[in-house]
């Protein structure tokens, strides 16, 4: 029952919107806690950008095909499927909530749980940290983009302005903590729980600082009874949909196992951790914490499928690699048999 549970991160954000709810940072405590949350992401960024290594990264780039399929997963197929649920059924929610699904689609791939259910799954490992660290990478140019196309933001505010402050808050620091890789990298490899920790107090931060913001404005009157439940389901139609079109397509196209694991799991994921600095700045206001609910639940709802679906592409691995042991020595029986049998034929 654990895989079906939330996991520890997921109870800690459920939490930290509780005590947003229940007690709000507001005043000068609410500035303070903006700029910090702003700052441990920056941070976060630093410390990714110090830890990857360029080497591993670019090792998967002999595979275009690969990571155009991948990316066209994330940043194509996802919105489309997107727009097409909120055509057919644009009533089944608030304008608020499809406008959080639809960012959820904007959004870039995840990278340490992408390359870890690849790793569980024995996929292939130099693909997955090359195409999720790429897909990380171009989200923060891509998705303000597709956020400008699709939801029509650049009507409230600069467009342009919105895109460098987000380089300026995620891809610099990222540049910054590469090149200085060479000097704290090795030490940083060391004590990767300070990663974990940033990481995790980053994200929770940022939730805390937006949905203290969302609660002064009255965010929880947004939401007609049921609507959290059918975005559960809109969630779980949307992840299910990529989750086929990308396993399907990937055997269609005769791709390798370990190849179609990396489609399949870099191109369902999307990055919780780009989400939240994104929706801070794309969405001011109450508006942050209501396209971070969608996101909330779907990093959830994909932990908890691909966590699933590793497990049981693994479990096929090991059965083919049984079943070719047990020819091998069954093929190594008969031959012992036949050497041992020769002489006795002989002597006939």
């Amino acid at each position: 029952m654990n895989r079906f549970l939330p996991d520890r991160f997921t109870q800690l954000l459920i939490g930290t919107v509780l005590l947003a709810t229940l007690f709000p940072a507001t005043g000068s405590f609410e500035h303070f806690m903006h700029l910090a949350s702003n700052a441990a992401i920056s941070l976060l960024f630093f410390l990714h950008g110090a830890k990857l290594s360029r080497e591993a990264a670019l090792s998967g780039l002999k595979q275009p095909r690969l990571h155009l399929l991948t990316l066209g997963s994330t940043f194509i197929l996802f919105p489309l499927l997107g727009l097409a649920l909120k055509s057919v059924v644009p009533d089944l929610l608030t304008p608020q909530l499809w406008m959080g699904v639809l960012f959820v689609c904007t959004l870039s791939s995840t990278v340490q749980s992408s390359i870890g259910f690849t790793s569980i799954a024995r996929g292939n490992v130099p693909a997955a940290i090359c195409g999720a660290t790429a897909s990380n990478l171009l989200g923060i140019v891509i998705t303000p983009l597709l956020v400008t196309l699709l939801l029509h933001r650049h009507h409230e505010a600069n467009g342009l302005s919105q895109v460098l402050s987000i380089l300026l808050q995620l891809l610099l620091p990222f540049v910054l903590g590469n090149l200085m890789r060479r000097w704290i990298g090795e030490w940083i490899n060391r004590h990767k729980v300070i990663v974990n920790v940033v990481d995790r107090g980053g994200i929770l931060l940022s939730v805390y600082a937006a949905f203290s913001v969302a609660v002064a404005q009255g965010v929880w009157h947004l939401f007609p009874p049921g609507q959290l439940a059918l975005l559960v389901l809109v969630n779980a139609v949307l992840l299910g949909a990529v989750l086929l079109i990308t396993t399907f397509g990937a055997r269609a196209l005769k791709m390798p196992r370990g190849d179609e694991i990396v489609l399949v799991f870099c191109g369902s994921k999307k990055s919780l951790a780009s989400g939240i600095p994104i929706a801070s700045v794309l969405f001011a206001g109450s508006g942050a914490a209501v396209v971070l609910l969608p996101i909330m639940l779907f990093h959830q709802m994909q932990l908890m499928l691909c966590a699933v679906l590793a497990r049981r592409y693994a479990a096929q691995l090991d059965g083919v690699e049984a079943a070719e042991a047990a020819d091998a020595a069954e093929v190594a029986e008969v031959a012992a048999a036949g050497k041992a049998g020769a002489p006795l034929a002989t002597s006939r």
